[in-house]
C-alpha cells in the first residue's frame, strides 16, 4: 500500500506544505453528508496513515467534526488539508493537494447510501454504505 518515495503537496496559497512516505495509491470518495457539506461534493482522498508532516502549521485550523475525527484546513486560503481519525491518527488527504497523481487509481466509495442522485462516477469501484464502513473499521481493531 505504501509508497517509499516522499510525496509532496500544498494548499492553494502555498503557505502550508505537506509530505508523506505512506501515501496509498488508492483514491476513495466519501459521499457522507458532512464531507459534501464541507466541500460541496464528494471528498476525494488518499490514505496516508499517520506519516504526514506539515510546514506552516501555525496556519492550520482544526475542526472537531465528530467524536472520532477532525478536519484541518488552511486559515489563509481555506484549502481542505485533511480528515484525521483521532484514535489511530490516520490521515485522509484530499488527492488534489498533491503535486503528482501518476499511478493513482480511484477504486472505492464510502457512504454510498448517502450519495445524492444528481451525480455519479463512471469508474467501477468497491462501494460501502456507512454501516458497512463502520463495521469494517471496528472489525479491524
Amino acid at each position: 500500500m505504501a509508497n517509499t518515495n516522499v510525496t509532496k503537496g500544498s494548499c492553494l496559497c502555498g503557505v502550508i506544505t505537506l509530505s508523506t512516505t505512506s501515501m496509498s495509491h488508492h483514491i476513495g470518495a466519501c459521499h457522507c453528508t458532512m464531507c459534501r457539506k464541507w466541500g460541496g461534493g464528494a471528498l476525494l482522498v488518499v490514505e496516508c496513515e499517520s506519516d504526514v508532516k506539515f510546514t506552516g502549521e501555525e496556519n492550520i485550523a482544526v475542526y472537531q467534526s465528530s467524536e472520532w475525527a477532525e478536519r484541518g484546513f488552511c486559515q489563509r486560503c481555506g484549502s481542505h488539508l485533511f480528515y484525521r481519525l483521532k484514535e489511530n491518527n490516520h490521515y485522509y488527504i484530499p488527492v488534489g493537494l498533491f503535486e503528482h497523481s501518476e499511478g493513482l487509481v480511484f477504486d472505492h466509495q464510502v457512504f454510498i447510501d448517502e450519495k445524492p442522485e444528481y451525480y455519479s462516477f463512471a469508474n467501477q469501484t468497491k462501494n460501502l454504505t456507512g454501516a458497512e464502513l463502520f463495521a469494517q473499521l471496528t472489525s479491524a481493531e
